[in-house]
């Protein structure tokens, strides 16, 4: 019987794409592992909105643009170490859709951009939910950063087995990994391939003997650079030539990329971060590494890899550098007792993406790092504002036709272009501000665990809200700035769907909305939209905040989870309505990026 065409090439596909490397488990479409339709996969592609980035290099040197060309090879390992990291058929399943679609096969290209938006084979549909769109299984919360399908039940048992672990599976820069006799001899391998990593990790070689020599132990941590051996070796030699190449027109960015591709050795970052903070760079700059825990929903400890490549721009960077004024001021006034001494000389920047990498694809706005407590507090942190995400036309567009369809026609013209970028700035000094530590002394990821990473994202725009009214108030920013910030604050936490409690900015938008509203800052009718009562939105913002950096201090983990079950309720009328205003825009939800620097 002779099938559908369509239905035949979604069979065919399936079947190619189903996981058959030795390694895999062989997964058979079930309910709970269907892949999208082919219908499902077009709306997604016609949901979606076209970004890329061209930034102007004309005027870089030969060295700088061979530089660019080191850095972009480093960039394509340390994606393919994220993608991974996402998933375990990730890569295979790449490059067969890569194989399927260089020969013609459409449905495979229609799922390559999908793979492109999603990085990786679970796409997030218009309602949140976490669908394979290949025959591939759905991932744990750990991802492939830890055992595959590992619970946290099972890790919390395995832990009370082997408490002299703990650190090691808590590691930033460690995979935990299933203790079979395969893992164990690929790491010691590694190991006696790389004597330096033999070298710069001392303990380990003995710490996988113990493993091997005991099966009951069922997991062991392993650092990043030991288990992708082959791939951050490549990486490093690529740094290296790169910081060979610029050394002799920007030292401090040589020797940055030099003591960086030593850190991927000892997923140790100090140097690299030490000398990235403090260093003195002409017109190229890069974020290198594994930073943030976002993606690490299990534990929210694990970092992920990304890289992000920058051209400066030096004249914006300059007038924002000028900016900024005293910082210690803004400390001092956030509503909590536990001041701490800040910087005012922090190292900000503004820049235009050339390629971005990892975790980094897409269009991330902004970043301060590094985000490790210790570094920060030695070296400090530097921040990155990338002008080409911020001021794109068809993103802030977008944005403010959302705005204009969800609230009344009296704040229609509230939200103004610099409104996100004087919000976003604020939010990165923001993470500058509030306890660093817990009164007990421990860091927040710490204490705080896998609620860390939503209230720190939450402290840092309430302080970017207050510090635009605390320079209100001193004659930096004029009514309509302040209004437009304010404004800004508020699109932030519209939701087009209500939020899994594993998406910490999603969450915590939603936690903030919730709290204002229950303040009067906003409120929303059916029929007229969304209405802010500017007048109360300052004593809200401290409220709220006073409340986060007590729990942050405090430590209370009990706390914490108290109050995101308190803040985090979807009303169906209120919210619902609002996502429904949202929709009926017809604005894309989901952005596919490009890079010139890539060929694309």
């Amino acid at each position: 019987m002779k099938m559908n065409s369509k239905i035949a090439i979604v069979a065919v596909l399936t079947a190619a794409l189903s996981p058959s490397l030795s390694h895999a488990t062989k997964t058979t479409p079930t309910k709970e592992t269907a892949i999208l339709s082919e219908a499902q996969v077009d709306s997604i592609l016609a949901d979606s909105m076209k970004i890329h980035f061209a930034p102007d290099i004309s005027h870089l040197s030969k060295a700088e643009r061979k530089t660019l060309y080191y850095l972009v090879q480093t960039g394509h390992i340390l994606h393919d170490l994220y993608l991974n990291a996402q998933h375990k058929d990730a890569l295979q399943q790449k490059t067969v859709l890569q194989e399927l679609a260089a020969k013609g096969n459409k449905e495979a290209e229609k799922r390559l951009t999908l793979y492109r938006i999603f990085k990786g084979p679970i796409a997030t549909t218009p309602d949140n939910k976490r669908v394979p769109f290949v025959a591939a299984d759905k991932p744990g919360p750990g991802k492939n950063r830890y055992a595959w399908g590992l619970t946290k039940e099972k890790l919390d048992a395995f832990l009370k087995e082997y408490p002299q672990l703990e650190a090691d599976i808590f590691d930033l820069r460690s995979l935990v990994r299933a203790n079979t006799p395969d893992n164990i001899k690929k790491d010691l391998s590694a190991l006696k391939k790389y004597p330096v990593l033999d070298t710069l990790h001392p303990l380990l070689k003995d710490k996988l003997e113990q493993a091997k020599n005991n099966p009951q132990q069922r997991l062991y941590a392993v650092p990043y650079s030991v288990a992708y051996a082959d791939d951050i070796m490549k990486a490093y030699e690529l740094l290296q030539k790169a910081s060979r190449t610029i050394a002799s027109t920007d030292k401090d960015f040589a020797d940055y990329l030099a003591n960086r591709s030593r850190d991927l050795l000892s997923d140790d970052y100090e140097s690299g971060d030490a000398s990235w903070v403090t260093g003195s760079f002409g017109n190229l700059n890069a974020q290198i590494g594994s930073y943030e825990t976002y993606d690490d929903a299990l534990l929210g400890v694990k970092s992920a890899f990304s890289m992000s490549i920058l051209i400066k721009d030096r004249e914006r960077s300059a007038k924002l550098a000028n900016s900024i004024s005293d910082l210690q001021e803004i400390e001092n006034s956030l509503p909590y007792e536990h001041h701490k001494k800040v910087r005012s000389d922090i190292p900000i920047g503004v820049y235009h993406v050339y390629a971005d990498f990892g975790q980094a694809r897409g269009t991330n706005t902004a970043s301060i790092l590094p985000n490790e407590s210790r570094f920060a507090r030695k070296y400090g942190r530097i921040i990155l504002m990338r002008y080409n995400v911020l001021t794109n036309p068809t993103i802030v567009n977008s944005a403010k036709t959302i705005w204009k369809a969800v609230v009344a026609e009296p704040f229609a013209n509230d939200l103004t272009g610099q409104s996100n970028y004087i919000r976003t700035m604020w939010h990165e000094i923001g993470h500058y501000m509030g306890p660093s530590l817990d009164k007990q002394g421990r860091t927040l990821d710490v204490a705080m665990q896998d609620n860390a990473n939503l209230l720190e994202e939450m402290k840092s725009d309430l302080v970017s809200l207050h510090s635009a009214a605390f320079l209100h108030d001193k004659g930096v920013h004029d009514d309509a700035t302040l209004r437009s910030v304010y404004a800004g604050g508020i699109m932030r936490t519209l939701q087009r769907v209500k939020p899994r409690r594993s998406q910490p900015y999603q969450t915590m938008q939603l936690m903030t909305f919730n709290f204002f509203r229950e303040q009067g800052v906003i409120s929303f009718d059916a029929d007229s939209g969304l209405s802010i009562d500017y007048e109360k939105y300052p004593q809200a913002v401290t409220k709220l905040l006073a409340k986060l950096l007590d729990i942050q201090y405090q430590g209370d983990k009990q706390a914490a989870d108290d109050f995101i079950e308190q803040y985090s309720h979807w009303d169906e009328s209120v919210h619902g309505a609002i996502a429904k205003r949202i929709s009926d825009t017809k604005q894309p939800r989901y952005r596919i990026v490009s890079y010139e620097a890539l060929g694309e």
